[in-house]
Parts: C-alpha cells; sequence; structure tokens
C-alpha cells in the first residue's frame, strides 16, 4: 500500500511540475506573436504557420505510433472534440492577448473554473459540493465588477479580444476535461489533433481577417521565430497533455493560475501594460473562484488514495 502511494505522489508531482512548465510558457508566448506581427505576420496566419510547423515536426517524430493507433481506434468523436476545443482556444488565446490588454484577457480567460465545475460533473461526474458553489459565486462576480459599463448598466466585454478570451477560457475547460476523458488515447495522438484543429479553425476564419491583416512581409528572423515557436508550441501541448491526464480538471485550473504571475510579469516588461483597481477587485474574485475550485474534487481524490 505504502508503495503504491509513493508512486502515485511521483507521478502527481511529474503531473503538477509539467503543468507549471506550461502555465510559465503560455504566459511568455503572447510575446513572440507580436514579434511576428510587427515583423509583417497577422496574428492569424501567424498562428497557423506556427501550429502548421508544430503538426509537421509531430508527424515526423510520431508518425509510426500516430498511424498504429490511428488503425486501432479509426475515427473517434472524442479525438475531434478536443481537436476542435483545445485548437480553438489555443488560436483564440493567440488572437486574444495579441489584441487586447493581456492581464485583462487572462483574467477573463481563467473564468475556465466555473465552465470546469459544470463541465467536470457534467462529463466527468465529479461532485458539486460547496467549493463548487463558492467557484460559481465568485466567478460570476469577478466578471461582473471586471466588465462592469456604468453607461450600459450592465457587465458586457469591451472588445472582440475580450470576447475572445471569454470563449477560449470555455473551450480550455472544455479540453481539459475532455483530455482527462480520453485518457485511453495517447498523449502524442491527442497533441497531433490539436496542432491540425487550430489550423483547420484558422483556414475557416481566414476569410474574415480584414485586409492587410495577413502575411505582409517578415525576414528571415521573423520565419525562423515562427519554426523555434511552433516545436515549442508541440513540446508544450505534450507536456501539458501528460499533466492532464493524471491531475484532476479542477485541480489543474487552479496549477494553471501560475500563468497570471508570469503574465502580469511579462507584460508589465515587456508591453508596460498595468492594471486599475476594477480589474484588481475583479481579477482576485475570479483567482479566489480558481483556489476554490481545487478544492471540487478534493475529496474523490482523497478516497482514491
Amino acid at each position: 500500500m505504502n508503495e503504491a502511494k509513493s508512486h502515485y505522489r511521483a507521478g502527481q508531482g511529474k503531473a503538477v511540475l509539467s503543468l507549471l512548465v506550461g502555465a510559465s510558457v503560455w504566459g511568455l508566448v503572447w510575446y513572440p506573436y507580436r514579434v511576428l506581427e510587427q515583423g509583417g505576420l497577422g496574428g492569424l496566419h501567424a498562428a497557423m504557420l506556427t501550429y502548421s510547423v508544430a503538426f509537421c515536426v509531430s508527424l515526423v517524430l510520431f508518425g509510426t505510433q500516430l498511424g498504429r493507433q490511428w488503425r486501432q481506434t479509426r475515427f473517434s468523436w472524442w479525438l475531434l472534440a478536443v481537436a476542435i476545443s483545445a485548437g480553438g482556444c489555443n488560436l483564440g488565446y493567440v488572437l486574444a492577448t495579441l489584441h487586447g490588454q493581456v492581464m485583462r484577457v487572462l483574467l477573463l480567460f481563467y473564468l475556465s473554473p466555473l465552465w470546469t465545475v459544470l463541465l467536470s460533473r457534467l462529463l466527468l461526474g465529479e461532485r458539486l459540493n460547496g467549493a463548487g458553489f463558492a467557484v460559481i459565486g465568485l466567478s460570476f462576480s469577478g466578471a461582473m465588477v471586471m466588465l462592469w459599463h456604468p453607461d450600459l448598466g450592465l457587465p458586457w466585454p469591451g472588445s472582440g479580444a475580450e470576447w475572445l478570451g471569454l470563449a477560449a477560457g470555455f473551450l480550455f475547460a472544455l479540453s481539459n476535461v475532455l483530455i482527462r476523458k480520453t485518457s485511453e488515447l495517447s498523449i502524442e495522438l491527442k497533441s497531433t489533433a490539436v496542432c491540425l484543429g487550430v489550423v483547420l479553425l484558422g483556414a475557416m476564419a481566414l476569410p474574415f481577417v480584414p485586409a492587410g491583416g495577413g502575411v505582409a512581409g517578415g525576414g528571415s528572423l521573423e520565419w525562423g521565430l515562427v519554426v523555434v515557436v511552433g516545436v515549442v508550441l508541440l513540446v508544450i501541448n505534450l507536456v501539458v497533455q501528460f499533466g492532464l491526464t493524471h491531475v484532476a480538471a479542477n485541480q489543474a485550473i487552479v496549477i494553471f493560475l501560475f500563468e497570471l504571475v508570469v503574465a502580469a510579469i511579462s507584460s508589465w516588461l515587456l508591453a508596460g501594460e498595468s492594471m486599475g483597481g476594477k480589474e484588481w477587485l475583479g481579477g482576485a474574485m475570479i483567482v479566489g473562484a480558481s483556489l476554490f475550485s481545487g478544492k471540487v474534487s478534493g475529496a474523490e481524490e482523497k478516497t482514491a488514495l
């Protein structure tokens, strides 16, 4: 029994570390995309190019393994759902942080505990306890404070980037739950599907890109950065999916909060962005909701031990 507990804790430690690494990278990844946009690569095209690189590298590294598992599983609606939800989340995240205030967008993105509580109850059967209700209340309250428009008399996102942040947060929560639900599928297969999902969704969005929002140039530095970011994205997708497979969906959200710390420091140092009192108050409520979300399935985890 002690040996089993020791093995379980070691696996949990690796999973937590992988999520912390992923959170750190995602708290910084907005900046290379701003560099690419300044170099002439529009956000949507840059996202498609970097994830195309990630997809191609994945095929080269895992092609044989992917082909073998694809023949065994054939078509999977759950894999398609992972590709669409995680692909949409990643694409929305890139575009939202590219065109909006990084911390404000990310705090709206981190309304995801609200969605995770509801989705994990629906898809994973995780019980909703008092902490779950606290998550719902704090999340809504934080969002209302941050999005409140006195002129309108109601909470409302102030830009397209904020709408994208909200949508990406919901898709993030959905993908976390789906990745845990599809634990029988390999991490490599799901990561490759996510990369392809970004490319395909980006292609569907291309007709809506305004004139001048595409590939207007870019030198060797920009194209080299595309390759580097693409490889990093593939590695991080693999690392994060390992963590999500071994950590409860609600607890993963809490660990991902480290992304806010990294993003706050990086957006201040690299972009000179800062938040006002309303953002700090609403953000504190949303962070509190995320902390409570870690307790939603805590009883089940202790029982499993």
